[in-house]
């Protein structure tokens, strides 16, 4: 068995040079990864307890300040549909280490920042290398696993994911507390520094690069569409539904749709839509992206609340935050191993039950409830939407990895 980058040993078919390589220690091949997906929602769940803070120190409205998180997520948007066709030119780990850089430089001059644009404009190159990172993960993952550990492989980097959830919220409060919020950019430019050190050392391109055509009607489409969509919606909020909110749905809908129907019949998609045509993949992939958008809102809108709505502190309502984001990266560990061994029936009924019963606690939250019925709510749905999310990323991994693909 030849050794292969970084002194790891892997057999590899010379038949198929797409085929998943045997690596001796997988975990720390993709270690670099898992560092990069765990700091990219770090900076997302870090976030949400610094928006008061923000608006404080700049005086701009909750509805601007809002696009510190709406702008790092309309980044990843609009980039991650254009990463699989960035791994089929660029070597992973090039991309990798390009795009944790990017993060570096622009935590670093957030740290400084004097002014809201200057922080919003690097706050949106971090969501273009988070839009990076996460997909490759989740790529890599395939390649460096047999199918038979993928299951327990996404838990893992599950649990990379779910952690920052964990200790986001709680450490961003303690360091805002104690220093600043500028304290929150400093510890994102050290976790990148770790990052970009163990991608140099460990990671091995696993993803062959094949260079196909590249359509760039479809990138253009691609970036207007989602970039409309999600700046409409995140504009309802401020500005309702106005004639330019409305024109920005509009647009957005329409560019997608034929941004689609060009996927659909070109020869070299940018994005394979065929892939939905698949039930045993169209199904887990909703999964995924409900609950995912499920897990988003909670990360975000529960701190607002808790500060804004129950008037407490950016430290306290991190700590309430941690119980639940703990129940979440258990489970997420969790939720891969029971997969395997139980399959996805079970963990998905697991998952909709305690969603669903958590999601009817919260309805029942007043300003007089006290913290016990919130902590109480929050866990029963972090205990429930890792179970839905787990079992729907394995089965589109499953998929995509078997035998004759997606």
């Amino acid at each position: 068995m030849p050794a292969g980058e970084s002194g790891t040993a892997y057999s590899h078919s010379p038949h198929n040079a797409s085929e998943t390589r045997h690596f001796d220690h997988p975990h720390k091949v993709m270690l670099g990864l898992y560092i990069g997906a765990f700091l990219g929602m770090l900076s997302e769940t870090s976030m949400n307890i610094a928006l008061p803070d923000l608006m404080d120190e700049f005086s701009v409205s909750s509805g601007t300040a809002q696009w510190m998180v709406v702008g790092y997520m309309l980044a990843i948007g609009v980039v991650l549909p254009c990463v699989g066709c960035m791994l089929k030119w660029i070597k992973a780990k090039t991309l990798v280490l390009f795009a944790l850089a990017c993060f570096l430089v622009g935590a670093l001059v957030c740290t400084v920042a004097t002014s809201f644009p200057v922080l919003l404009a690097d706050r949106i190159v971090q969501g273009i290398s988070t839009g990076i990172v996460l997909p490759t993960m989740y790529a890599s993952i395939m390649r460096v696993f047999p199918p038979y550990r993928i299951g327990a492989a996404n838990g893992v980097a599950g649990l990379a994911v779910m952690f920052a959830p964990v200790i986001g919220p709680t450490l961003a409060g303690a360091l805002i507390g104690a220093l600043s919020w500028r304290a929150i950019f400093a510890l994102f430019a050290v976790v990148a520094v770790i990052a970009i050190v163990c991608i140099a050392a460990f990671f091995v391109t696993p993803i062959e690069c094949t260079r196909p055509a590249v359509d760039i009607l479809s990138i253009i489409a691609s970036a207007l569409g989602f970039g409309c969509l999600v700046a409409g919606v995140s504009l309802i909020s401020d500005m309702g539904f106005s004639v330019a909110v409305v024109g920005l749905l509009v647009i957005g809908v329409v560019v997608l749709a034929l941004y689609a129907y060009r996927q659909l019949h070109i020869a070299d998609p940018l994005l394979d839509l065929r892939a939905l045509g698949i039930a045993a993949f169209r199904t887990p992939a909703i999964m995924v992206s409900c609950s995912f958008a499920c897990t988003l809102a909670f990360m975000y809108l529960v701190p607002q609340e808790l500060q804004r709505g129950l008037g407490m502190s950016s430290t306290l309502a991190g700590l309430l935050m941690l119980p639940g984001g703990i129940v979440n990266a258990v489970c997420t560990l969790m939720a891969g191993r029971l997969f395997d061994r139980h399959g996805a029936r079970v963990l998905v009924w697991i998952g909709v039950v305690m969603a669903a019963i958590g999601g009817a606690l919260f309805f029942a939250i007043g300003v007089d409830s006290g913290v016990v019925l919130f902590l109480a709510a929050h866990i029963i749905v972090m205990v429930g939407i890792p179970f839905i999310s787990a079992v729907g990323a394995v089965r589109c991994a499953q998929i995509v990895a078997g035998p004759h693909g997606c």
